[in-house]
């Protein structure tokens, strides 16, 4: 079996022939889907969002399907929908483009949240439920969903309930002048998504996700974690701090950062990595703070620095 490491370098290698100059992210994305995780990326148009989601799916060989979602569209546009059948006279269930592998929800904060909440029962239970019919979604699955955080007219803003099952939120943002020389030097002929081949099959991705969960986490990086998190419920510029579910998404994806970086234990700085990412966006900052300009992101950042790093301790051995 191939140990996480290198199946995680070698999907975030290929998709490096896309998506240039931008390790971490394509890092953290990777590490999301290694926790069976979905990730929310929010940025401006033009930075490689979809080119993303088509170049993990291109790699891993999985079925890949993308929404453009706009306000008038129903939920069984996203779900499917039963359809009569006239010559069996019985009514035939015809799949929407949720029951793929890898989704691209694009530009999610178009669609209505009646819409929106579609994707909740798909995103956490894996499954997917029309007319009282329950379809199972095939493994791996990972909703990739993107939003355009300046442009606010016909949007609706995504509820604290789908907010939280996003495991990480993460920006691309611009690539530096080197590599948007990189960049146009590699379209100037074909676009480079068009020559990504398969590199990781569907059995080695989901051998490599239960591995991930064998990762040992000291007690003290435990408490590190609740520590962190209940910080944020008492911080004076929040009005509603993380989650559990906010606990559970950094104590996994750190799990998945120590294996994708060799190690099968987690340190400190695994959680510091994947604190912002994994938490800010489901902090709401409290309206007094938002007319300061207060961000979530700067918040975690202040919490971060101000609750103690623990020690390491010897691990028990087996």
């Amino acid at each position: 079996m191939e140990s996480v490491q290198e199946v995680a370098k070698r999907i975030i290698d290929n998709v490096e022939k896309v998506i240039i100059g931008k390790r971490e992210q394509v890092e953290q994305t990777v590490i999301a889907l290694l926790c069976q995780g979905h990730v929310l990326i929010e940025d401006v148009p033009g930075v490689g969002k979809t080119m993303l989601a088509k170049t993990i799916a291109r790699s891993l060989g999985c079925t890949f399907q993308r929404i453009q979602f706009t306000p008038d569209m129903l939920p069984s546009d996203v779900t499917g929908v039963s359809v009569f059948n006239q010559k069996t006279r019985e009514f035939e269930f015809r799949p929407g483009p949720i029951m793929a592998q890898i989704v691209l929800t694009d530009e999610i904060n178009r669609a209505t949240p009646k819409t929106q909440s579609a994707l909740l029962e798909a995103m956490e239970e894996k499954q997917v439920t029309v007319d009282g019919v329950t379809y199972p979604l095939q493994k791996p699955f990972l909703v990739l969903a993107t939003q355009n955080p300046i442009e606010y007219e016909g949007t609706f803003p995504l509820p604290e309930a789908q907010l939280d099952r996003f495991m990480l939120r993460i920006s691309l943002g611009y690539p530096s002048p080197a590599d948007e020389i990189r960049m146009l030097d590699s379209q100037q002929r074909v676009h480079p998504v068009e020559t990504v081949e398969q590199v990781v099959n569907a059995d080695s991705l989901l051998q490599a996700q239960e591995a991930v969960k064998e990762v040992h986490i000291d007690d003290a990086i435990k408490e590190y974690i609740v520590e962190l998190v209940n910080t944020s419920r008492k911080h004076p510029d929040i009005y509603l701090g993380a989650s559990p579910r906010g606990s559970l998404a950094l104590y996994k994806t750190a799990q998945a950062k120590a294996a994708v970086e060799g190690r099968d234990y987690v340190i400190p700085d695994d959680i510091k990595a994947l604190a912002i990412p994994a938490l800010a966006h489901r902090l709401i900052v409290s309206p007094a703070a938002r007319i300061k300009n207060v961000d979530s992101r700067t918040v975690v950042q202040e919490i971060l620095d101000s609750v103690p790093v623990p020690g390491m301790r010897a691990r028990p051995r087996r």
